[in-house]
């Protein structure tokens, strides 16, 4: 794996971590930050557990990044990696299109760039 790949897919990782953490235990604070143009204040204490569940989806996908790194095999930690890249940049085509635009670039674009680096700098 290069290091280009190796780099971009940590920054996806560490997204998606973050994310984890405001979906999972920071909803009604951090959360409050990111969403509260998109939610009104009074929506995020009701709607903690729906966010904690989207945070545990995105704790399978640092997950999945993460288990790339400690795969020996290279073919193997590619193919781990493309997958869990491809989730991510599903995620963020859909979260673009259904719930924000600001959200293909934030999650989408840097899992596009994480996924090409891996296929093409081999």
């Amino acid at each position: 794996m290069n290091y280009v790949a190796n780099v971009l897919t940590a920054l996806v990782l560490l997204e998606h971590l973050y994310i984890v953490w405001m979906e999972m235990f920071a909803w009604e604070t951090a959360g409050k930050r990111s969403f509260g143009k998109a939610l009104s204040a009074e929506l995020f204490k009701p709607t903690k557990g729906l966010a904690a569940n989207q945070g545990l989806y995105n704790g399978f996908l640092v997950a999945g990044l993460t288990w790339s790194f400690f795969i020996s095999d290279p073919v193997w930690s590619d193919n781990v990696r493309l997958f869990f890249l491809g989730c991510v940049l599903v995620a963020g085509i859909f979260g673009g299109i259904t719930a924000s635009k600001k959200i293909f670039f934030v999650q989408g674009v840097p899992a596009l760039l994480a996924l090409l680096s891996v296929i093409f700098f081999k």
